[in-house]
């Protein structure tokens, strides 16, 4: 699993979880999946391919439990899963490279502009700190996805 599978993963769901459940329902529902999926479970009829996915998925549940039992990666995970929801609660119109965007000397901010005449600003700082951010239109309720070449 790459690191954008994990950071990508509802961790929730491998837990049947919901984020409203406290620690000790979080804890239940792990100990009740690692359980089921265990390798040492596991019966001697089960098939390679299968004894596979359930390992694989055992690896799943206890790297959920590691990540939500864990105040402060929880916390982080919570904000990280957050994010990505108000993402995709944007009306998205593009996907724009960093490289497309004008450079506004003047301005120190990159612009882009949007079909309704409005501008896409953003700002230096921004473009150095992450490999790809949401932009909203400054007239409209549009944005775009800026990602910056790493």
């Amino acid at each position: 699993m790459t690191h954008d599978d994990m950071s990508q993963t509802d961790w929730y769901a491998v837990l049947d979880a919901s984020p409203s459940d406290c620690l000790q329902e979080l804890k239940q529902k792990y100990q009740r999946l690692a359980l089921l999926y265990h390798p040492d479970k596991q019966g001697p009829d089960a098939g390679a391919g299968e004894l596979e996915q359930r390992v694989q998925r055992f690896i799943e549940v206890n790297q959920a439990w590691k990540i939500l039992s864990n105040e402060e990666t929880k916390r982080a995970y919570d904000l990280q899963r957050h994010a990505r929801e108000l993402k995709q609660m944007w009306p998205l119109d593009a996907h724009v490279c960093l490289d497309d965007m004008d450079w506004d000397d003047g301005e120190q901010v990159y612009t882009y502009s949007c079909r309704c005449g409005g501008q896409f600003l953003m700002r230096k700082e921004e473009a150095d700190e992450e490999s790809e951010s949401l932009i909203c239109c400054d007239t409209c309720s549009l944005s775009i996805e800026v990602k910056r070449l790493v």
